[in-house]
């Protein structure tokens, strides 16, 4: 494996790990509705407390899943689609792959098969 191959593989490894926890999936859903919010904002909108918002919104900044930027006091965050959109390109990939195996199982077994 190359080490970009390496690279790709984590940083896919990473999203997946922050797309496992609901607040974090739920936190980016708000956040692709709104295009921007504090975490304060984001706290309000859901059962758990900002300081809580906080440490998951560090999870998906170091997944690359979102960016924070500060606005005045306080910071804004705002998704970031390129990671969502490589680990797509990787589940399609994955997807074709095993498509691939299917249908060659399925030839096989269809040309073995008798009267």
């Amino acid at each position: 494996m190359t080490d970009e191959d390496r690279g790709a593989t984590e940083a896919v490894d990473s999203v997946l790990a922050a797309l496992a926890d609901p607040t974090r999936r739920r936190l980016l859903d708000l956040l692709a509705a709104q295009g921007e919010a504090s975490a304060t904002a984001l706290a309000d909108r859901l059962p758990v407390s900002r300081q809580a918002v906080v440490k998951h919104l560090a999870v998906l900044d170091a997944a690359g899943l979102v960016s924070g930027s500060r606005v005045g006091r306080e910071v804004r965050y705002a998704v970031r689609p390129a990671a969502l959109d490589a680990t797509a390109r990787w589940m399609a990939a994955l997807a074709a792959d095993w498509d691939r195996r299917l249908a060659r199982i399925k030839r096989i077994a269809e040309s073995t098969e008798g009267p």
